[in-house]
């Protein structure tokens, strides 16, 4: 029989998909797949030709369609002859069962079934030839249901390996792909079912392995002579109880000297790869842990015991005198050593006299850090994220046959070798050097006492003997852990056994609920152990901040398990991605100086009026704002105008004058539920005498240009107004505008009118527009324009704690770009009293949509409905053809030639006008008295005669066809209600309709909509909460309708009983207006209310009565209103590709619109988004704890830009949404450069032309880094291909993008954008140098240094610095004699702030390559 060895090195299983084992956790499902026979030709002739000894054999692999993933093991049939007989058809049988268990309940994950041969070659070595392979469904299309049916099947072979696969083309559904080809008449016969029986025995078999009937497994007794298939039935061998004793743990040459390397290595290792969690930090050992479990050389039959070891010290300072005796004794340690001792006895309940049956030890460490940056404690929040597990150790018992008791004595292993953890070891000495008896003990032993009988340790009670068996519900097996053993089994009360009492779990934050297994078989480690390079496919942990790549689906929690498992997980921090900040946080700004505000008042900006001519009152941004929304709507003045006008751009007073600035500029923001606006290109004058003092903030003031480019003669500065009244407003909105203004904040970008490029955001505040009753407000802002840039994806740990307890986020860099001046104004009108605005009902009173008096027919023409008449009964006769558009087509259409009806150019236009004509001819035939005029008239009256009955006819035979129809229709305008709604994105527009029964018996009415916006209201407390946000009164009817499945519901109507049906309709689809708002000077955009481009939607619902006969009809006309947007965020990415962001979420009760409620009681937040092809989900992370929106989203091909709107609800029912954001997702093609800090680094991309000539120019983002050639103006080819060279010379380290664009010129379009991944190194530096100077306002510093030509030829050098604002060189080339030395000098700019500098100067050859690098410590005192 084989030992454990041989079992644990032949059953390595591959593990699915890491995306897979970020799923919500399922029930693991048991299947039993018999393979019967072959069909068919499978094997050419020439291999029957050319082998001898010709075998067969089937190879059976788990494969994930989805992601194109080989996971588990492969599974091979044993080898059956293949001997064709002649005329009879081939066929080989095979007859053998295959059982497997999986919880990845999921369509893509097939069975791959391969055929092979096996032969002989002539000259005898052994071939295997591969004969065809097909692919096995084991899940139908439905997710969560398996195959149940047990007939006969047969699978479809193809030609090929399975490895084809693999290929990307095969899409799912792989058997319709062209690629693959049927083997003709070849097949093979299985059957697959469920197999329930083999859940008693998960936890002997993990989960994904392939095992057949025939062969045996570990724990399981074997078949019954007749049956052979031990698998089909399942029995389990009886198990027995060992007890360990007295366990000791011997490291070599010292338990100090062994753990002082282990803690110098793993420092020099972080150092080594840059980890900077341990920088400045003590490394200590927080606890030695001991995992013990058994095994039977397929997985973990139980989950693992964790227990806590001591030093031998300690347990001599803690216990009495004969146990510290008992363990000097029986540890026999050497002099000076010491040992790890286990304090309490050890019972392992689910061992089996197998030889496969194993007990695994497991040594671990916890190791942290105490200390901080500072030297100072780590707070126990920082303790979770700095705990490392390491397993350092592992041995193997394998208990004797026959002995009962005894000790033993076992080597520690560690190493790269395969161990149960399938995790990395901590390293053993070298054998080299050594003899087999030292090698056996010089990486450690584990000594200890066992038994099989009791002997002094009574069984614990409380432990039912059914528990060593797995339930349905939580399989134990490696893959699914089950549920840990009950506090009963833990030894006495001073040994700190279990998961409950280990520090470092409980550091560990609470995992999400989908954690609550441990890896696939591939890691079958347990949940204590270290992730490392071999688990880099396991789900990660979480910690304080949530990954990005967490299973985010609800997933129901399973009683008893994830209590426990939330202990068991690891302290780390885990990976994820940046977390982006809203613009209200990062923007900040001031009031204007007064010497600001004298450049503007002198620019001749134009002032703003209030509707008496008088100047606006101009309130200071810093004071603060009594909102009273009383005043606000006893305000005289309905009607608000509010103004934006841009006044100037200017940089930064510390910006490096060397720096580009841009020429023109343009904003784009939406205000309110307005449309999008984008401003005209404005060019940026500089003002005269600006920088003298500090007014020198206000540099270049904006000027509208005309179409050619030169600047207007008009007044500086850009307006832009919107008209807020009474007629724009819908009821009951003021109220939401006047909070918009209280609570939001508009946000600008500013973008470079030449380039395209976006040079950043600015957020300004609107509650300084609240008017409170004054006639007109205006205020003055200074906004930092603020441009974020985003490090690539990269292996971040966690981010910075800031002294509130919020965390900075990662990745993201925030720059000073300039500074925006810009005045916001209200300007209050008076509003005339409107028919419309009096003759309005009350919101509450619009809610309610009553059938009664709907419509009836008030007589006259079928064919004329709803005209309106001032006289009843009373209609105007009309001609048919005008009328019915359908009989007017039918009389204007021409006959085909011969047939009996009038002849085809007779219309009745022609008609009209031919007998007009005819009259005519005969008035002038009868005055000139001829005869043949008269017959010409006669002729023409019979022609008119006979066209006038023919058509008489058709109108009479059309009239018979179309009268029932037309009858119907008139019916249906009686039991017919219209409706308009005005919908905005993600509001809910709540409405009930009055359906009245008007007839004397009961009837059953079925409700049909058929838009799948338009929703009827099931739930109770649902309908409660939309009443009374919408301060209705009308009753509420718990269990209304009638549900069944996917019908439509029912409800049931008394004679003549009136009933009130609630209704929503909520949008999440957006349709942008056909026309960009682009307002000239002073103008104002239209209204949405009322001139909106903006599709209209429709909605029917359908009331029938028992019988199908209609009841009442509602048509819904749906007109989309433009919606408020709170931030707008944009990201450039990479074609292509997937963006993962993660979004931060301000605290909840800052949110507008957020409900009050008690101290720390947090609502819950939801999520939708505009787009469906998004994946847009929060998480609970619990009280207290910061929200963050993920974002996934897929960017197409460069340059599209995808926008979408993400809405954010604080309310159960997402009524109402609190803010929503859009999303502009900018997709480049990706350039990715290594370069060296201060060297040139050329590369050339490929530029396609459009079909028509442009005059094009590249720009960059950063220009003084990046460079192209051409540089100016060129000329780009219709359908041309030009390289564009491009030469970068970075300035700092580090990883970081940079924009380019190549735009036309003339029409200022985008031709094409590049993102440039930058990866740079830090340069080699040679010579460090240092020097003192005086901070403030000082002249500076001229220094020199020396540099010799290493070469002994004449050479050209150039000079350049990171710098260039702090040094400037004499010259920045010179030409040196070889060997011979030449005298640099340097001139040091003085700066206003003290502190160190450091400068560095690059010196590179004539080809721009550096040749060496200086250092300058500059100390600025």
């Amino acid at each position: 029989m084989r030992d454990w060895h041989q079992i644990f090195d032949q059953n390595v299983l591959v593990p699915p998909h890491p995306h897979r084992a970020r799923q919500p956790l399922k029930e693991s499902t048991a299947f039993q797949c018999v393979l019967k026979w072959l069909d068919g030709p499978l094997i050419k002739q020439g291999a029957l030709e050319v082998l001898s000894e010709l075998g067969c054999h089937l190879r059976v692999s788990l494969f994930d369609v989805t992601y194109r993933h080989f996971f588990g093991r492969t599974w091979k049939s044993t080898v059956r002859p293949v001997q064709p007989l002649p005329g009879q058809p081939p066929r080989i049988v095979l007859n053998e069962p295959v059982y497997f268990h999986t919880s990845l309940s999921h369509p893509g994950i097939v069975a791959v079934v391969e055929v092979a041969a096996h032969g002989r070659r002539r000259d005898g070595t052994l071939q295997s030839l591969s004969c065809g392979f097909g692919i096995l469904r084991i899940f139908s299309s439905k997710t969560e249901s398996p195959r149940t049916a047990s007939q006969d099947r047969r699978l479809r072979l193809y030609h090929g390996t399975p490895r084809a696969l693999l290929h990307p083309q095969l899409q799912d559904p792989i058997e319709q792909s062209k690629h693959l080809t049927a083997i003709e008449s070849c097949s093979l016969q299985y059957t697959l079912q469920p197999h329930p029986a083999l859940e008693p025995a998960f936890h002997l078999l993990p989960e994904n392995l392939l095992v057949s009937g025939l062969q045996p497994l570990p724990g399981l007794l074997p078949a019954p002579r007749d049956a052979g298939d031990a698998l089909r039935k399942p029995r389990l061998q009886k198990s027995v109880t060992w007890y360990l004793d007295e366990v000791f743990f011997t490291l070599y040459p010292s338990l100090e000297k062994f753990e002082q390397e282990l803690l110098e290595l793993l420092l020099s290792d972080h150092s080594l790869e840059g980890d900077g969690l341990l920088d400045g930090s003590a490394l200590e050992i927080a606890e030695r842990r001991l995992c013990v479990g058994a095994h039977n050389g397929l997985g973990f039959v139980q989950r693992p015991q964790v227990m806590v070891l001591v030093p031998e010290m300690d347990v001599a300072l803690t216990r009495s005198a004969s146990f510290s005796r008992k363990v000097g004794s029986s540890s026999k340690s050497s002099s000076g050593n010491q040992a790890l001792v286990l304090r309490s006895h050890l019972r392992l309940p689910e061992m089996v006299h197998d030889p496969a049956f194993a007990v695994v030890f497991q040594l671990e460490y916890v190791l942290s850090s105490a200390s901080g940056g500072d030297g100072n404690a780590a707070p126990a929040t920082a303790l979770a994220s700095l705990a490392r597990m390491h397993t350092v150790r592992w041995a193997v018992w394998k208990p004797p046959p026959d002995a009962g008791s005894g000790s033993a004595t076992l080597p520690l292993q560690g190493g790269i070798r395969p161990n149960p953890a399938h995790c990395l070891v901590y390293k053993v000495p070298s054998a080299s050097m050594s003899s087999e008896e030292v090698r056996q003990v010089e990486s450690g032993t584990v000594q200890f006492q066992f038994s099989l009988s009791p002997d002094g340790h009574p069984d614990t009670p409380g432990l039912p003997r059914a528990e060593r068996r797995p339930s349905r519900r939580a399989p134990t097996s490696p893959a699914s852990p089950p549920v840990p053993p009950p506090q009963g089994l833990a030894a006495s009360q001073d040994s700190p056994v279990g998961p409950g009492l280990s520090l470092s779990q409980l550091a560990a934050s609470p995992p999400s609920p989908t954690r609550c297994r441990s890896a696939k078989p591939s890691s079958q480690q347990p949940a204590s152990s270290e992730p490392s390079g071999a688990q880099l496919q396991e789900p990660p942990l979480e910690g304080g901040i949530a990954h990005l790549e967490a299973d985010l689906s609800p997933t129901p929690v399973v009683p008893g398990t994830c209590v426990v498992e939330q202990l068991q997980e690891l302290p780390f921090a885990p990976v994820h991605a940046p977390i982006v900040v809203g613009a209200q946080a990062r923007s900040s700004g001031g009031r204007l100086s007064r010497a600001c505000l004298e450049l503007l008042q002198a620019a001749g900006f134009p002032e703003i009026l209030d509707a008496s001519q008088q100047p606006a009152e101009a309130v200071s941004p810093a004071d603060p704002v009594k909102f009273s929304p009383q005043k606000e709507e006893a305000d005289r003045l309905r009607g608000n105008e509010v103004v934006l006008q841009f006044l100037a751009f200017s940089r930064v007073p510390q910006d490096d004058p060397g720096a580009p600035w841009p020429r023109t500029v343009y904003f784009t923001f939406q205000f309110y539920r307005f449309p999008p606006a984008t401003t005209p290109r404005l060019q940026l004058l500089p003002l005269d005498g600006a920088g003298k003092s500090r007014s020198g903030s206000l540099s270049h003031v904006l000027v509208p240009s005309s179409h050619h480019g030169s600047s207007d003669a008009g007044p500086p500065g850009f307006q832009l107004r919107y008209l807020v009244d009474p007629g724009f407003l819908r009821p009951g909105e003021r109220r939401w505008f006047t909070r918009y203004l209280a609570v939001q904040s508009l946000q600008v970008d500013v973008w470079d009118g030449d380039s395209l490029l976006l040079i950043g955001s600015a957020a300004v505040p609107l509650k300084h527009l609240l008017r409170q009753g004054r006639p007109a407000v205006q205020v003055s802002h200074e906004l930092e324009v603020l441009a974020t840039e985003y490090e690539q994806d990269a292996m971040v740990l966690s981010g910075a704690v800031t002294a509130s307890g919020s965390v900075r986020p990662i990745g993201v860099h925030t720059v000073v770009k300039g500074l925006l001046h810009l005045t916001l104004a209200n300007v209050g009108h008076p509003c005339e009293q409107s028919g419309r605005e009096a003759s309005t009902l009350p919101p509450s009173r619009l809610r309610v949509i009553s059938n009664e008096g709907a419509g009836r027919f008030d007589g006259g023409s079928l064919l004329m409905p709803g005209a309106p008449r001032r006289v009843k009964n009373v209609v105007q006769a009309q001609k048919l053809a005008e009328v019915d558009s359908e009989l007017a087509a039918m009389l204007f259409t021409p006959l085909p030639p011969g047939s009996k009806g009038p002849r085809g150019t007779v219309q009745e236009g022609d008609a009209v006008r031919r007998r007009k004509l005819e009259r005519m001819r005969a008035v002038r035939a009868q005055e000139a008295g001829g005869e043949r005029g008269a017959r010409r008239s006669v002729l023409a009256e019979q022609n008119v005669r006979a066209q006038h009955a023919r058509d008489l006819q058709v109108i009479a035979a059309y009239r018979e066809r179309t009268k029932a129809q037309n009858i119907a229709s008139a019916l249906s305008l009686a039991i017919t209600v219209e409706h308009t709604l005005y919908a905005s994105l993600g509001t809910v527009e709540f409405f009930e309709f009055a359906l009245r029964n008007p007839h004397n018996t009961p009837h059953t009415v079925t409700i049909e909509v058929d838009n799948p916006e338009l929703s009827l209201i099931v739930d109770s407390r649902e309908w409660r909460h939309l009443k009374a946000a919408a301060g209705l009164h009308t009753p509420v009817e718990e269990d209304m309708f009638r549900l069944q499945g996917g019908l439509a519901p029912q409800l049931f109507l008394r004679p003549r009983e009136t009933a009130h049906i609630p209704f929503k309709y909520q949008t999440f689809s957006v349709v942008q207006a056909s026309m960009d708002l682009r307002p000239e000077k002073g103008t104002e955009p239209g209204s949405p209310g009322k001139d909106s481009t903006m599709p209209t939607r429709h909605a029917k619902v359908l009331f029938r009565a028992g019988g199908g006969k209609p009841l009442a009809v509602l048509l819904l006309t749906v007109q989309p209103q433009p919606h408020p947007v709170a931030q707008v965020f944009r990201f450039y990415h990479p074609e292509l590709t997937f963006l993962k962001k993660a979004i931060r979420l301000p605290p909840w009760h800052t949110l507008p619109g957020a409900p009050v409620g008690m101290p720390g009681e947090a609502p819950p937040v939801h999520v939708r988004c505009s787009d469906p092809h998004v994946i847009c989900e929060t998480q609970n992370t619990g009280p207290g704890e910061p929200r963050d929106v993920f974002l996934k989203v897929a960017s197409g091909p460069s340059p599209d830009v995808k926008d979408f709107f993400v809405v954010v609800y604080v309310d159960r029912w997402l009524a109402a949404p609190v803010q929503i954001w859009q999303v502009y997702l900018h997709s480049l093609q990706r350039v990715d450069v290594s370069c060296v800090v201060g060297q040139r680094t050329r590369l050339s991309l490929v530029l396609r032309g459009t079909p028509t000539l442009r005059n094009v120019r590249a720009f960059t983002s950063h220009p003084q880094e990046l460079t192209t050639d051409p540089n100016g103006v060129f000329a780009l080819p219709p359908h041309g291909v030009q390289d564009l060279h491009v030469g970068v010379r970075p300035r700092r380290a580090g990883s970081r993008f940079v924009h380019l664009n190549v735009v036309d010129v003339d029409c200022h379009q985008l031709v094409a954008s590049w993102l440039v991944c930058l990866s740079c190194r830090p340069p080699l530096i040679s010579k460090a140098f240092e020097i003192t100077m005086a901070a403030g306002e000082g002249k500076g510093a001229h220094k020199q240094i020396t540099y010799t030509n290493p070469y002994p030829f004449r050479r050209a050098y150039r000079l350049h610095s990171d710098h260039p604002d702090l040094l400037q060189f004499t010259e920045d080339t010179f030409q040196v004699a070889g060997g011979e030395t030449y005298t640099i000098d340097l001139r040091f700019a003085p700066s206003r702030r003290a502190g160190e500098r450091e400068v560095l100067i690059h010196i590179n050859d004539h080809e721009d390559k550096n040749e060496e690098t200086f250092c300058v410590k500059v100390i600025y005192q």
